[in-house]
Formats: C-alpha cells, sequence, structure tokens
C-alpha cells in the first residue's frame, strides 16, 4: 500500500475523526456533569465504563475482521462512533434543557459511552489489519507509525475545536453533534470510496493468546517495564479525568460559570497534546535518549508537574503542570515500550504488544474515577497520590537492574524510538490501538 495513496489517507481519517471526537467528548464531560449537579466521580464512572467495554470487546473485533473482512469492521466501527455520539449529545441536551431529569439523561449519557466501548475498537483494529495485510514487513512499521500518528493528531483537534461548537441552540453537547456528523461523512468515504480488496487472510487461532503470551507478564525480562508502565500510565490517567473539574474550579473562583469555562479547558488540553508531540516528535529524535533514559526523565518530569499542580494553584499553573506531565509521559512512554520490546525475541513481539495495549485498560478503569473521588475530598489530593506513584516509578529505575541498564545491547541495534512513535496524549484505551 502506499502511504500517499487515497484507500490510507481514509484511513488516516478514520483514526483521526475517532481519536478528536473522544477528546472533544472529554473536554466537555466535566462541564456537562457540574450543569447536572451530579457527583464528579459519577461523571468520571462514564469513561471507566468505556474503557472496560473497549477492553472486552477488542479481541471480538480482530476475530471478526479475519472472517468478516476489513472494511465491514472499519464501518460497523464507525456506525457506532455515530451513534454514540449522537446518543450522547441527544442526552446531554435532554438534560441541559430539562427535558428529562438529570439522573436519566446522565445514564442514557452512559449508556451511549458504553456503546462506544463496544463498538469503538473495532475500526482501529481493522484499519491496521487493512493496512498489514497489503504491506510488506519493510515497509509496515512506517505504515503503522503514520497511522498510529492520526490519533496523536486527533488529540490536538479534538479540544482545539470543541469550544467552537459550544452554541446558543446545542450549547455543551455540540461537539459531540460535530462529531457525529464528522464521523458520518467519513463512514460514507469508507463506504464509498475504500477498497475492499479481497486479500486471503489466515486467521490468527481465534484470537486465543498463547502460552507465551499468558505467562510474559510475570517473565523478568519484562515484568519491570510493566510495573513501571502501570505507575505512569496510571498517574496520566488521574491528571486527565481531574483536568477540567479542576479547570472549572478555578474559573469558578475568578466568577466565570462552568458552561463558559470551556474555552480555557479546551487550551490546558490543548498544550498538554502539544508537549507530548514536541517530546515525541522534536526532543527523542534530537537528543537519542535511549530506553532508560527516557523512562527516568518521563517520570521525573510527570512527578515535577504533578508537584506543580499542588504548588501553583491558579489555572496557569493548571495549565503549566499538565503540560509538563504530558512532556513527561511523552518521554515515558516510548521509554518502556521500546524498552520491553527490546527485552524479547522476534517470536514473542506480538504476545509483549499485547500486554502494552491491556496497560491502557488497566489505566483508565479504576485510577481515574479514584482521582476524581480523591479530588472531590481535597483539591491537591489526586496530585499527591500521583506524586508517591510517580516517585515509586521513578526509584524502580535506579533501584530495577534491568531498567537501570536498559535492555540488553545488540550489534547493529538502534534503540532510539521512531520518530514517528505514537504519541501518548491520548487518553483510554483509544490511544493504544
Amino acid at each position: 500500500m502506499n502511504l500517499r495513496s487515497p484507500a490510507f489517507m481514509i484511513l488516516f481519517a478514520v483514526s483521526l475523526i475517532a481519536a478528536a471526537g473522544n477528546m472533544a467528548l472529554q473536554s466537555v464531560l466535566p462541564a456537562i456533569g457540574r450543569e447536572f449537579r451530579l457527583s464528579d466521580t459519577l461523571v468520571a464512572g462514564a469513561f471507566a465504563i468505556s474503557a472496560l467495554m473497549w477492553t472486552v470487546a477488542s479481541p471480538f473485533w480482530a476475530r471478526l475482521s479475519d472472517t468478516m473482512g476489513r472494511k465491514r469492521v472499519i464501518l460497523i466501527g464507525l456506525g457506532g462512533f455515530v451513534v454514540s455520539m449522537t446518543g450522547f449529545g441527544l442526552a446531554a441536551t435532554s438534560g441541559l434543557e430539562q427535558w428529562l431529569g438529570a439522573g436519566l439523561a446522565f445514564t442514557l449519557m452512559a449508556v451511549a459511552r458504553t456503546i462506544y466501548g463496544v463498538f469503538g475498537s473495532a475500526a482501529p483494529i481493522a484499519s491496521q489489519a487493512y493496512v498489514a495485510d497489503r504491506t510488506s514487513p519493510q515497509a509496515r512499521t512506517q505504515a503503522m507509525s503514520l497511522l498510529a500518528s492520526a490519533q496523536g493528531l486527533g488529540t490536538v483537534i479534538g479540544p482545539a475545536l470543541a469550544p467552537f461548537f459550544v452554541l446558543p441552540l446545542v450549547g455543551l453537547a455540540g461537539p459531540m453533534y460535530a462529531f457525529a456528523l464528522f464521523g458520518a461523512a467519513v463512514l460514507f468515504v469508507v463506504w464509498r470510496r475504500l477498497p475492499s480488496g479481497e486479500v486471503v487472510r489466515i486467521p490468527h487461532g481465534g484470537g486465543r493468546r498463547t502460552d507465551t503470551a499468558r505467562g510474559l507478564w510475570k517473565d523478568a525480562r519484562v515484568r519491570d517495564y510493566l510495573l513501571y508502565g502501570l505507575l505512569v500510565t496510571g498517574a496520566q490517567a488521574v491528571n486527565i479525568a481531574v483536568l477540567g473539574f479542576h479547570i472549572i474550579d478555578e474559573m469558578a473562583a475568578t466568577g466565570v460559570a462552568a458552561r463558559d469555562a470551556q474555552p480555557f479547558i479546551g487550551i490546558a488540553m490543548l498544550a498538554g497534546a502539544a508537549a507530548t508531540l514536541m517530546a515525541q516528535w522534536g526532543l527523542i529524535p534530537l537528543l537519542k535518549l535511549q530506553p532508560a533514559d527516557l523512562m527516568k526523565w518521563g517520570a521525573g518530569l510527570a512527578l515535577a508537574g504533578n508537584a506543580l499542580s499542588i504548588a501553583s494553584p491558579g489555572y496557569y499553573g493548571v495549565v503549566i503542570g499538565y503540560a509538563v506531565v504530558s512532556m513527561g509521559v511523552g518521554f515515558a512512554r516510548p521509554g518502556f515500550t521500546a524498552g520491553s520490546s527490546l527485552s524479547v525475541g522476534p517470536a514473542e513481539q506480538g504476545a509483549v504488544a499485547g500486554l502494552m495495549m491491556s496497560l491502557a485498560g488497566l489505566s483508565f478503569l479504576a485510577p481515574p474515577v479514584i482521582g476524581v473521588a480523591l479530588y472531590e475530598l481535597a483539591e491537591p489530593a489526586p496530585f499527591i497520590a500521583n506524586v508517591v506513584l510517580l516517585a515509586a516509578a521513578t526509584a524502580l529505575c535506579f533501584l530495577s537492574p534491568r531498567l537501570r541498564k536498559g535492555p540488553p545491547d545488540l550489534p547493529d541495534r538502534d534503540e532510539t524510538p521512531s520518530p514517528e512513535s505514537q504519541p501518548a496524549s491520548q487518553p483510554g484505551p483509544e490511544g493504544a490501538r
């Protein structure tokens, strides 16, 4: 497959619109929850449901794309995205306009979010498989990296565009309607323009994990990388979940209402995404850091960002703290993913990649809900908890012989992560695909 072909550009748009829509929804959800006068913790639980469903449904879509075909599964995934965003918008509008009670409206929003969790993984999984079917092994890495970069671009576009769709007639639900329309347009283009391409596919054993995959999580070669990754991504999930509520509260102190705080939330999310992209597309290739160094700098910067959120209250302190955290995760994620991959043999690459993906689902199940619950108890509490988690991750970099030394040095192997590595700013398991 030519990376400049219309088919690849269509698949790029599929990943882009899903990531942008997800981030746009994440940016307005705290304000909607405050308008409904619901517990912040309850609002955070809506995303935990999505993460759980995503993790459970992913193996099913992987198997179905082998038998039904890649294009059909992409269409199913996009259809689920459009239905979910439309349903979420209608439920939000019903609650905001008081057509329905806040509790019932939020329940319908959670149902819509569950639909996204069930169907959302279908499109990215089938898109990656579509590209894999049509690229040589030599060209596949570049193709997959470019496809993944669409998600990083979406994390910038989503929160940047969301405030422009908070319009008088649709209010805070506007971004959901807008991205539902964008998704419907992409779905139509996929249906009409993406070649079905009858490619001979060999099913991968029904999606069952091999014995190697089942035991690799406790393998000494990758165990510490997994622990480090869980600590860092769990802390990041807390920061993302708390961000909107934190900004609403800081702006409320200056007299800005919750629904008017949306542009300020978008700016903060944009700053975080830009910091991640700067780290992964600029600083890492420039400095040529290896996995061991990336993990040390990543955990340290993320720790500093959380400490800044405690020490420097106010809107600008929140934005700068979140940007520093995002830059740290931008260093850390390529570090532990590359380190774990380089620590195992060629036959185990699929298994270790699956373990790395599973971290996203685990990180966005309990940590966001716990983090927001801590925030409701005391504003600094989630950041203090993150400082503890990230201090443990930093200590692990120095105490673990494997993390301290990095993966074994093999001749002619460049351990520097690709400048096209997938950005780490996309929240939820959606960003790990």
